[in-house]
């Protein structure tokens, strides 16, 4: 088993995953969380006219310089434009959102507008630039632009952003479909009867919920014995349908650890052993069938260390897979309330809870104790503390490295 660090065992991962290719096209409403196959060009302007960014009163700023009064002839209501052609010293009333006329280039905000009567406008005290509070035809899109790019995750913004646009329809990546299992005698469903020295089953729980969220199509093979035979079986039949497999635990060799056995007499696998807490034992390969490449995913069995392997290692490997482009958690920077002790020569992801304070700083607390099978913690907690390898104990008012859990998810 090779030792790698963190970026080495992600470069590694990453430069393996080969693509998907199937696409599909599907209703704008059905888009959410889909990955788009191709650029999306803007058939269209956006806005696709000059329109008013407030409600007030339209003009030619130009008109100033020879009239103190404007004469207002008309209004322009959003949906319904102000036709007739505008003369020198006229001015419309005219709604947020309203084609501006040809003529107008400005707006004077209602609440600004000194009127001498209903139908005049007093503008000898009036502070304005031409072209303020106008929308100009194509400034937040131009026809033929590049509206979303090839690999782009469809959120709610990128969604309104298409139907802007008037696109109905949009041609996304095939959804991931992803096996996942679990391995050990012991484990027990959520269900079922807790038999003495056993346990239940959380490691598959929590990846469901993360491949979930994630937006793969997920197949649960349950809980598999520690039986080779077994293990074998499930990896070659699921492997053909598959576009990856997830296991956790049986990775790091122990006397009962088959599915490093099965894993290496299937596939191409590289095991790893990343110089990191939690999650040393790391498993990644392909398998190879009639229908193309399945990539499996080995992932420890202990439940915080499934979380970190699979937020760090499995997820950008997954993006990639889908045709997505790799979205690197940003990290931020807090102060430590506690002492940490942290060994050289190790990365460390702990739980971390991160507040503002009243000055407005960032301060981060260690969420509980720190053992890769206590899942309270990553309850608790909001954030993950990177502490890098080459740094040593941190002291109480050390800036540390965090990453949200928003920024994960």
């Amino acid at each position: 088993m090779i030792t790698l660090s963190v970026s080495q065992a992600q470069q590694q991962i990453q430069s393996a995953i080969l693509p998907i290719t199937e696409t599909e096209q599907i209703e704008l409403k059905h888009a959410l969380n889909c990955i788009t196959a191709d650029n999306i060009i803007a058939p269209m302007n956006v806005p696709a006219f000059d329109n008013s960014a407030m409600d007030g009163y339209a003009f030619c700023a130009q008109d100033l310089a020879s009239h103190t009064q404007l004469s207002i002839v008309g209004t322009a209501y959003a949906g319904h434009p102000y036709s007739t052609p505008m003369q020198t010293g006229q001015a419309i009333r005219i709604t947020t959102g309203a084609k501006m006329p040809e003529r107008c280039d400005t707006v004077l905000p209602q609440e600004l507008a000194v009127l001498v009567n209903e139908n005049t406008l007093d503008m000898r005290n009036i502070n304005v630039h031409a072209g303020q509070h106008r929308r100009r035809c194509g400034e937040d899109l131009k026809m033929a632009d590049i509206a979303i790019a090839k690999g782009c995750r469809l959120n709610p913004a990128e969604s309104g952003l298409l139907a802007s646009l008037g696109i109905a329809k949009v041609n996304v990546q095939r959804q991931l479909r992803v096996a996942l299992f679990s391995t050990g005698d012991e484990l027990r469903s959520v269900g079922q009867q807790l038999d003495d020295g056993c346990i239940y089953d959380s490691n598959r729980v929590t990846l469901h919920s993360m491949l979930t969220r994630f937006g793969a199509e997920v197949i649960d093979l349950g809980i598999l014995a520690d039986n080779p035979a077994e293990l074998k079986s499930a990896l070659k039949n699921s492997a053909p349908q598959m576009d990856a497999i997830i296991t956790s635990g049986g990775v790091a060799g122990g006397a009962a650890d088959y599915t490093k056995q099965v894993m290496q007499e299937l596939a191409e696998m590289t095991f790893m052993s990343i110089n990191m807490r939690p999650g040393r034992p790391f498993a990644f390969g392909k398998m190879t069938s009639s229908n193309g490449n399945t990539f499996l995913f080995g992932l420890p069995g202990n439940p915080v260390a499934v979380m970190v392997s699979f937020y760090f290692f499995v997820r950008p490997a997954l993006q990639l897979l889908g045709g997505e482009q790799v979205s690197v958690p940003i990290p931020i920077n807090a102060i430590a309330t506690q002492r940490i002790p942290k060994k050289i020569g190790r990365t460390e992801f702990q739980r971390g809870i991160c507040n503002v304070t009243e000055q407005g700083k960032l301060q981060v607390s260690i969420a509980g104790e720190q053992g890769s099978g206590i899942l309270s913690s990553m309850s608790h907690a909001n954030c993950m503390v990177v502490l890098k390898s080459e740094q040593g104990d941190i002291e109480t008012g050390d800036a540390v490295q965090l990453i949200l859990f928003e920024g994960l998810t």
